[in-house]
């Protein structure tokens, strides 16, 4: 490694090419900015190379496939033959899916004047950052910068990850066979994301969850019809479980658990999916050398512009604490960008909405019904279902339902949930009401498209004030 004697001069540099990162630096070209993007792998990092992209991809494969088997009572009939899933092809799809978009984010990156360099940068200063590239090493003088670097898997140290028969969530997306049986430690929305497409490909998924329920960060009325499809997968879920050890054995994982109920178990899987947590790529970027701290946990603390206590220097993104979401990332990069260019621009987490891809999907944003009444709110809750709409009866997807949670006192709109088909694209309504203030009386007034799902929203609000017109109203 030599290190240069001159270092480039640039605006702005911005590590890591992620949703956050490359938004950041999109926006700053286009602001007039020089910036230069520091990406160690690939550009649109996690999400788009190894887990919302690649994910999404396998969970909407295995709901086509699952549907076949119901397709009869539509009147398709299909051959004789039985239907198969091939993990090979389904992999050549997904990097196919994945190249398009990468080669995408670097053409927007080259239109808009941003400098990608691949290595791995560290801080050498407040305002210096070394980018060792393979042989070579470059200094960049920066006035400002923004830390992108996003988040991992963590695995725990008596799990010892191998990728072989102790997986993370990257591992089990490389995948060429169908798993036989699958154990998924960890019932957040990304084990049971991919444990419920598993399932529905043939694999016997168990999910072990050391909280009472799965989706433990939901209420659990919103999910109840994920339980009922678990139960009709066969998947096989042990809550207020933990694992005490794991074993590699003849090719198998044996796992011992423990749980008040059934005390010590042992089980043996094929294949075994640890799904606990992210833990923020903060450790080996020299922060201290910048003069940004981070707290016991690795996360770097930010105002509502991105800034840290340096203030020329921001973090967004899985770096930060809050939701970790592609789309929050992608939010706070183009605040950053923005307020670096002088123009008045900020991120609350207040309104980040959430989307759980399982079977049905949950999605919503703002608050809960208690979440409201905590904060002094005389909140209702009013759900409308889906087995009342014709659009959703007529594609055969009548589980679920919308819920609006109001603030009865002035009718203003406080949260909105869906659970059911297609709620990852209906909750986008949901965001727009919410960040316009909307109260029911907005909602119910709108004239949503007939035969949709939109209905719901509508009904939903027109049951909040008590003029529902395809549900009875509460007396």
């Amino acid at each position: 490694m030599v290190v240069g004697e001159v270092a480039v001069e640039t605006d702005v540099v911005v590590i890591g090419g992620g949703p956050g990162g490359y938004a950041a630096a999109i926006r700053l070209g286009q602001l007039g900015k020089s910036v230069v993007l520091v990406e160690k792998e690939q550009l649109g990092g996690v999400c788009l190379n190894r887990g919302c992209i690649p994910s999404k991809s396998l969970i909407h494969a295995a709901s086509e496939f699952s549907r076949i088997a119901g397709l009869s009572k539509m009147g398709i009939r299909l051959p004789e033959e039985k239907a198969t899933f091939e993990m090979i092809e389904w992999q050549e799809w997904k990097n196919s899916v994945v190249s398009q978009l990468n080669k995408g984010v670097g053409q927007l990156c080259e239109e808009n004047g941003v400098t990608v360099v691949y290595g791995t940068a560290n801080f050498l200063s407040a305002d210096r950052l070394g980018v060792e590239t393979g042989n070579d090493f470059e200094t960049f003088k920066f006035q400002q910068a923004i830390i992108a670097t996003g988040a991992r898997p963590f695995v725990p140290t008596i799990l010892q990850r191998d990728g072989i028969h102790i997986l993370d969530s990257t591992d089990i997306l490389q995948l060429e066979e169908i798993p036989q049986n699958l154990a998924i430690i960890g019932g957040g929305y990304i084990g049971m994301e991919l444990g419920m497409a598993f399932a529905k490909l043939g694999t016997a998924v168990t999910v072990i969850e050391a909280t009472g329920q799965i989706l433990p960060q939901l209420p659990t009325h919103l999910v109840r019809e994920v339980n009922k499809n678990n139960k009709k997968l066969g998947i096989m879920v042990k809550t207020s479980t933990k694992v005490e050890s794991a074993v590699i054995k003849e090719g198998q994982v044996e796992l011992r658990v423990t749980s008040e109920k059934a005390g010590s178990e042992n089980h043996s899987f094929n294949k075994v999916l640890v799904t606990i947590g992210r833990i923020p790529n903060t450790e080996e970027l020299g922060l201290e050398q910048a003069g940004v701290k981070v707290d016991d946990r690795g996360y770097i603390h930010v105002d509502s512009a991105g800034r840290t206590e340096q203030s020329h220097i921001f973090a967004i993104g899985d770096v930060t604490p809050g939701p970790a979401m592609a789309h929050r990332a992608t939010k706070q990069g183009i605040v950053a960008a923005e307020v670096i260019a002088g123009l008045s621009s900020s991120a609350a987490d207040a309104l980040v909405p959430f989307v759980i891809f399982t079977e049905p999907q949950i999605a919503g944003v703002g608050l809960t019904r208690d979440e409201a009444k905590e904060q002094g709110y005389n909140a209702s809750a009013t759900s409308f279902p889906y087995r009342a709409n014709g659009r959703a009866l007529a594609t055969d997807e009548a589980e679920g339902f919308a819920e609006i949670i109001m603030d009865v006192d002035n009718n203003t709109l406080l949260g909105m949930f869906v659970v059911g088909a297609d709620a990852s694209n209906l909750i986008g309504e949901g965001v727009f009401a919410l960040e316009m203030a909307a109260r029911a009386e907005d909602l119910a007034l709108i004239m949503h498209p007939h035969p949709t799902l939109s209905e719901i929203w509508q009904e939903a609000a027109e049951g909040a004030l008590g003029h529902a017109i395809h549900m009875m109203n509460k007396k």
